[in-house]
């Protein structure tokens, strides 16, 4: 999979097909989280997202993760025309998530807008358990994709429109999915819980917040004290 050819017209396709729909889509729930402290940005393309994300939280370091080197060339010029501070606070990584190691538990932020929609099902589950080990135990995760409206007139049409995409981005960009699986079970399977859901688009986009799921162990005194109180 690689962007490269794509990547100096990939702002204007995406204007073309979709107005501002898909950046609306990608901040909508960026204003609502908890201040980050280190975020991990996964396909991050031009770096639209990332300059919106260092804007909102000065405090937070991002490790921006690209396969394109050309995507992330176009994300660096962006961060660093907008401004010094921006381009100290981001580490660049030419990866793919496909086979890149994160650190284990270091993010408590993690983004993938318009992404995961570019792998197979069983990629997709490992990719999900991946980020999933690197997000923090109150992480946030910010996801940002087009998604099969309700509506028999609005789910033909994302039909169609779905199929387009698929057969371009197969043909320019190699990915390796020919059709949209829905990440929901994976990530609600690594301790992940849905906290926001904003559709646009009459409902073919979707922008969602979740939360990682902070167990508590209870110990035998919380237990013994509950006991008591169920009795009285």
């Amino acid at each position: 999979m690689n962007f490269d050819a794509i990547a100096p017209w990939y702002r204007a396709l995406e204007w073309i097909a979709f107005g501002e729909q898909l950046q609306r889509c990608r901040v909508a729930c960026l204003g609502e989280i908890a201040a980050p402290r280190r975020a991990l940005i996964v396909g991050e393309g031009n770096g639209r997202f990332l300059c919106e994300l260092l804007r909102e939280y000065p405090a937070v370091e991002v490790d921006c993760l690209d396969a394109s080197a050309r995507m992330l060339q176009l994300a660096r010029e962006r961060v660093e025309q907008t401004s010094h501070d921006y381009a100290a606070r981001v580490r660049f990584i030419h990866e793919d998530i496909a086979v890149w190691t994160p650190p284990a538990s270091r993010y408590d932020l993690i983004v993938t807008h318009f992404v995961l929609d570019c792998f197979r099902e069983p990629e997709l589950s490992l990719i999900i358990k991946k980020l999933a080990d690197a997000a923090t135990k109150d992480a946030t995760w910010l996801l940002a994709d087009f998604c099969i409206p309700a509506g028999r007139f609005a789910r033909a049409r994302a039909r169609v429109w779905l199929t387009v995409m698929y057969q371009f981005f197969r043909f320019t960009a190699r990915i390796p999915a020919n059709e949209l699986i829905d990440p929901t079970a994976f990530m609600r399977a690594e301790g992940f819980t849905l906290a926001r859901q904003r559709l646009f688009q009459h409902g073919m986009l979707r922008s969602e917040m979740w939360r990682n799921i902070v167990i508590l162990p209870v110990r035998p005194a919380d237990m013994l004290s509950a006991s008591f109180a169920s009795a009285e």
